[in-house]
């Protein structure tokens, strides 16, 4: 081992290795050490932490904790100060580019800062944070896809939890799936009556919205970018798609409504009226927050049921029995009218 250099080291001298805690420790107690008790430790000797005895060599002595800690602290004034430098410079230079072209508009006042595109899960979080911090009244939020996985209500639990501590009142739309899920009934519990919840057979992506003045909305498959709109009418738009979502979603407290079909469940009507439009299971399975397996064990049952024997035959018999009806959802997306109910 005898040999490496420092940059070999996976430690530096502020943070040592557990053998060379107990080598140095104990040099620092007694006032010197046996070498061969630190031949497992290198690191000791590349760091200048010990050094040899001019007296005996068979013995290290250890430099002083308060000469080390000098060390270290000058070590971390050479980086702030090159890191100063180095952002001196970078001022500098966009400055420079700044200057090259039009004069640009206060923050909020120009068309382009409407909309801003987040590239990056650290600017999405940072973002959320500050609109968390701004938001005074209410919270909306659409929760696609179905049971939460634990680590995602709790990414947003700090937020929720600073939120309901200033009194702001949220409503979180869900899909019927995510009833099923123990860790978001666990979430209701502690945020207690600052969230309100309610679940749709299936709903637009997701969508969070703070107190109907900027709005958060995905802007890739994998959500590692997003949209922050602060455009008034887009934003307004928004509000009245939740709003119109909200009153025909169902309150997480109250059972879901039987069907009128006997044999035919809740969600098998839902997925009887998306056959009746034409998806594929998967398109399916994805919209209703439920595996592309759970969703063909449905369609079997369905097709138990209503007695057919092939795909064909169930889009007849489910358009026979009345399955392929509009849904009371399906209309969320129109503009809205006059007579529209004020919302809170």
């Amino acid at each position: 081992m005898a040999g490496h250099g420092t940059d070999e080291h996976p430690h530096g001298a502020d943070r040592l290795c557990e053998a060379g805690d107990r080598v140095y420790s104990r040099a620092v107690r007694r006032g010197r050490v046996a070498r061969c008790d630190a031949e497992q430790v290198p690191c000791l000797l590349e760091l200048a932490l010990l050094h040899p005895d001019p007296d005996d060599m068979d013995w290290l002595v250890p430099t002083s904790p308060q000469e080390v800690m000098t060390r270290l602290l000058r070590g971390v004034y050479d980086e702030v100060s090159a890191s100063q430098r180095r952002m001196g410079s970078a001022v500098a230079a966009f400055e420079w580019y700044a200057g090259l072209g039009p004069a640009v508009h206060p923050a909020g006042t120009a068309e382009g800062s409407a909309i801003r595109v987040l590239d990056g899960l650290s600017r999405i979080q940072a973002a959320m944070d500050e609109a968390t911090e701004a938001c005074t009244t209410e919270v909306l939020t659409v929760q696609p896809g179905g049971i939460r996985p634990e680590h995602e209500l709790t990414e947003g639990l700090h937020r929720a939890l600073a939120l309901r501590g200033r009194g702001v009142r949220m409503r979180d739309l869900y899909t019927h799936v995510a009833r099923h899920g123990q860790g978001l009934l666990n979430y209701l519990e502690l945020m207690g009556g600052s969230v309100e919840a309610r679940t749709l057979d299936e709903v637009i992506d997701r969508l969070i919205l703070f107190d109907r003045k900027v709005a958060f909305i995905p802007a890739n498959a994998d959500r590692t970018l997003a949209l922050e709109l602060r455009h008034p009418a887009l934003v307004e738009y928004l509000v009245t798609v939740f709003e119109r979502l909200w009153r025909l979603a169902i309150p997480l407290t109250a059972p879901l409504p039987d069907t009128g079909i006997e044999g035919i469940s809740h969600r098998e009507q839902s997925i009887a009226a998306l056959l009746a439009e034409g998806h594929q299971d998967a398109v399916i399975a994805e919209r209703l927050g439920i595996s592309v397996r759970t969703c063909r064990a449905h369609i079997a049952r369905l097709s138990e049921t209503l007695g057919a024997a092939s795909r064909t035959q169930l889009g007849v018999r489910i358009a026979q029995v009345g399955l392929d009806g509009p849904r009371d959802a399906a209309s969320y997306l129109s503009l809205p009218d006059q007579g529209s109910p004020s919302v809170r």
